[in-house]
This record gives structure tokens, sequence and C-alpha cells, in this order.
């Protein structure tokens, strides 16, 4: 795998180190509603980085930095959960858990989900294809899939790459019931 995708970095925590963690239960709202739920979610996350941020009157480039770090996370946190929601199996008895952590150079994004055999296979096949291309042709790639086939696989992934300069790591774990917990790690430096 090139640089994007590697191994899930353990987090450290010290004193210099700000988390939170949510939990959701998609079985308990309809999933349309939940939409609207993910966009809150994501940007609440935004919101509260930025107060890490404080804004200078006397210097007006950190209102932009500010705003800046209020987008990527926004945009990751939801395509996380967007993508949580759409593939997290009901059925097995584990939350979808959202962790973000503030360090002094970067913010990481935890994101854990269950999901079916057939759902992480496909999911495992886009990582594998992710590791071994070029995230900037990939990108272009689904984007002509997509619109052929009304699809748009990966493209949040390959956004946060492209645009933000993310790293992205993933682990899948088999869990009972022919399920997998996968875990989705993305690290923005800042």
């Amino acid at each position: 795998m090139n640089g994007n995708q590697g191994e899930i970095r353990e987090i450290r925590f010290d004193r210099n180190t700000e988390s939170l963690d949510l939990s959701f239960w998609p079985g308990s709202v309809p999933l349309k509603q939940r939409w609207r739920n993910n966009g809150l979610s994501a940007d609440f996350l935004g919101d509260y980085v930025t107060t890490f941020f404080p804004l200078d009157e006397n210097d007006p480039a950190t209102r932009k930095r500010q705003s800046e770090i209020r987008g990527a996370v926004s945009f990751i946190a939801n395509e996380l959960l967007e993508n949580a929601m759409k593939f997290h199996d009901d059925s097995l008895p584990e939350p979808i858990t959202m962790r973000l952590c503030l360090q002094q150079k970067e913010i990481i994004f935890q994101q854990v989900n269950c999901a079916g055999r057939d759902a992480t296979e496909a999911f495992r096949a886009f990582v594998e294809r992710l590791g071994s291309s070029d995230p900037g042709e990939l990108f272009v790639q689904q984007l002509e899939q997509g619109a052929a086939s009304e699809g748009s696989a990966g493209l949040g992934y390959l956004t946060m790459i492209n645009d933000y300069g993310a790293e992205l790591a993933w682990r899948f774990e088999p869990i009972a019931d022919n399920g997998f917990r996968v875990t989705t790690q993305v690290i923005l430096e800042i």
C-alpha cells in the first residue's frame, strides 16, 4: 500500500491531547432521519475543534485557519458517519463510534462500525485498489464510474486524501455472526 493507507496508529493520550467520543445506534432512528443527524454531528465536531484555534482580531489569518480547519473536520466527520451508517449491520451487537482526538500537530478521527461479510469484502477491495493506485487518477475513475452507474463509491475518502492531504488507514477484525468490526482512521495534519 502507498503512504495514504497503512496500519492504524495507536492514539497516545497525554496532557496535550483533547478527545471527544460519540456513539450511535443507527437502528434506533430511520436512516433518512439519521442523515440529518450525521450533518449536525459533523458540524458539532467542526465547531468543537475550532475552540482550540482562537481568533486573534489583530491577525486576520486566524479566522481563515479556523474556517479551514472547521470545514475539513466537518467534511471528514460527515463522510465517515455517512459511510458507517450506510454499511453498518444492525444485527451485530456494537454501536458506531467516532473518536476525535486533537493533538499538537494533527487531528485524528477513528470511526468504528460493524459490517456484514459482503459489504466488508467489497470495501476491502476498494481499500486495496486505493493502496495500489494514484489517488488523483482513482478519483477521476470513480467520478466517471459514478456518472455511468449513479454510484460514487469511495469519493469521500479520495477527497480526504486529495483535498485535505489526509492519511487513511483501516483495520478489519472478524466478530460473531460472520460480521466484521471495521476501523477507519483519518489523520489530518494541522
